[in-house]
């Protein structure tokens, strides 16, 4: 697939073609030989560290669910992501919901 950019006077780009396929390839090749090379410590760390923004994306939609009130404590409004954070990765590090060790088993064995 291409995709042509024109002449835009907005921006003054020249006529340009880019190639999305070879872009795709490109950058899939650099994604495999990053994965050939990366060691199964990191691996496991970068799958821990999804569970760990996962979860904590969760804590946050949770948090949404509950009615606000007027006397909401004024160090939770300035420190509430950070303590959704430190949740989220004690969370992961005890391994109690298992999202990084099945992701780390599917990526060792593709």
């Amino acid at each position: 697939m291409s995709i042509a950019i024109g002449n835009d006077s907005l921006f003054g780009a020249t006529a340009a073609t880019l190639d999305t396929s070879d872009s795709t390839s490109k950058l899939e090749s650099k994604l495999n030989s990053n994965l050939d090379n990366s060691t199964d410590e990191e691996l496991m760390d970068v799958c821990k560290s999804f569970e760990s923004y996962f979860v904590e994306q969760l804590f946050k939609e949770m948090k949404k669910t509950v009615p606000d009130n007027d006397e909401d404590n004024e160090y939770l409004n300035y420190f509430g992501d950070m303590l959704y954070q430190e949740y989220a990765e004690d969370v992961t590090e005890r391994g109690d919901i298992g999202i990084a060790q099945m992701l780390y088993e599917s990526m060792k064995r593709n």
